[in-house]
């Protein structure tokens, strides 16, 4: 069974297998992803995957509500957490993320139906390419929308990441496995 080459350790292999590129639809999962993308600027992935289940335990299960109120007694708890990425402007984005999801949720009914709208409510298939696309016009127009409704640490980039983990667009390897179960 082949895989993507980025999957090289047992953690990324099961996440590559069971989630990243699988279209996800339920809001909370959203919000986690967009959140743990964030936390990921500047790192690799496999280390924000060693420490989601503590980000889930200390984030009230990605509850935007409950983040949305967080005040400075949980901001100082969440940076001596060293199951977390401890960056004061990465947990604030946090925090704003989800003021402006929750904003987002009562204008479109859920954060889902705003988002799939970038894609027409289907997943891209990307044009694979040996040298990794990392943005896209699409990925641009999200990021550009979401800077304008208030997130943070949502560039281009960031969201090309967030829309291949959540399966707005099938970026798996051409003889990869998943990339012909989910459609590519």
């Amino acid at each position: 069974m082949q895989r993507c080459a980025w999957a090289t350790s047992d953690l990324l292999a099961a996440y590559h297998d069971r989630e990243w590129g699988v279209p996800q639809h339920e809001d909370r999962r959203l919000f986690e992803f967009l959140i743990l993308e964030g936390a990921q600027a500047g790192l690799n992935w496999e280390t924000v995957l060693k420490k989601r289940e503590r980000y889930r335990e200390v984030f009230d299960g990605f509850d935007p509500a409950r983040v949305a109120e967080y005040g400075p007694a949980k901001v100082a708890r969440l940076l001596a957490d060293p199951g977390i990425i401890r960056n004061r402007l990465k947990i604030a984005a946090a925090m704003d993320n989800a003021r402006a999801f929750l904003a987002v949720q009562a204008e479109f009914g859920s954060f889902d139906a705003y988002l799939w709208r970038f894609v027409v409510g289907g997943s891209l298939r990307a044009a694979w390419s040996r040298e990794r696309v990392t943005r896209t016009a699409t990925s641009d127009a999200l990021s550009k929308d979401l800077e304008a409704r208030g997130f943070r640490f949502v560039g281009t980039i960031i969201c090309y990441a967030f829309m291949q983990a959540v399966g707005m667009v099938n970026d798996h390897e051409p003889a990869c496995f998943r990339r012909r179960e989910l459609g590519g």
